[in-house]
């Protein structure tokens, strides 16, 4: 049996949320209370995103230096290299900004394949979001509709790995959710299976034992017993 792995970006990958920094440097003041009408639920985050980036003024020296200094997990390459060995199929997902998780992915030397929203530069220092994985149908309105990505084949394990509220939906198709943050407590609160975790060196080895119980074949076994 396979498993597919999905991992968000933004408080997961990079342990802080790069959008919200990235506004914090280069928008608008208005962006804070279009933030807060969507942490009330007055706007989906597709509407908060596009109106958000419609205020943000940089160059894109200004905003490629930006993204040249953001770090991630450092644990998180030998967890993408764990499940690569055992050929599952694993993604990064995010309602965050494309620009930022590609080039951030490419400077640590991580190929993997990630979604995410669109930005774009429109000459100057203005830019635009474009949403190429969203669906009219998202509860959540989010611009980037993670759940469509556990959409495979019935005998093909989900495991989710994320720390926010663009994973809630997710989360709840998945077989297993590796979760922190705001995850973790939608995840307590409604009952649904997940195993807490801090950083990746640790989520290697949770989600190798969670294997070693749910998955069988020596392959599997050999590899789990190694990341332990």
């Amino acid at each position: 049996m396979k498993c597919r792995v999905l991992v968000d970006f933004d408080g997961t990958i990079a342990p802080i949320d790069t959008t919200d920094l990235l506004l914090e440097r280069f928008a608008e003041p208005e962006w804070q209370g279009i933030e807060d009408d969507w942490k009330a639920g007055r706007i989906g985050s597709r509407e908060c995103l596009v109106r958000q980036i419609d205020l943000v003024r940089a160059t894109p020296v200004e905003m490629d230096e930006f993204v040249d200094a953001i770090e991630i997990d450092p644990g998180f390459s030998r967890f993408v290299n764990f499940v690569q060995d055992l050929g599952c199929p694993i993604a990064v997902v995010s309602d965050g900004l494309d620009r930022t998780i590609g080039n951030v992915l490419d400077r640590n030397g991580i190929d993997v394949d990630y979604f995410a929203n669109h930005l774009e530069w429109r000459g100057g220092n203005r830019w635009r979001l474009s949403f190429p994985h969203a669906r009219s149908d998202c509860s959540a309105l989010s611009g980037n509709c993670k759940c469509s990505f556990a959409e495979g084949q019935p005998r093909e394990l989900k495991v989710l790995i994320g720390d926010g509220r663009s994973d809630f939906c997710l989360a709840g198709r998945a077989d297993l959710v590796l979760a922190k943050s705001g995850l973790l407590n939608h995840c307590r609160k409604n009952d649904l299976p997940h195993i807490a975790f801090d950083d990746f060196n640790q989520a290697t080895t949770l989600f190798a034992r969670w294997l070693a119980d749910h998955v069988t074949g020596p392959a599997v076994s050999a590899r789990a017993s190694k990341a332990e």
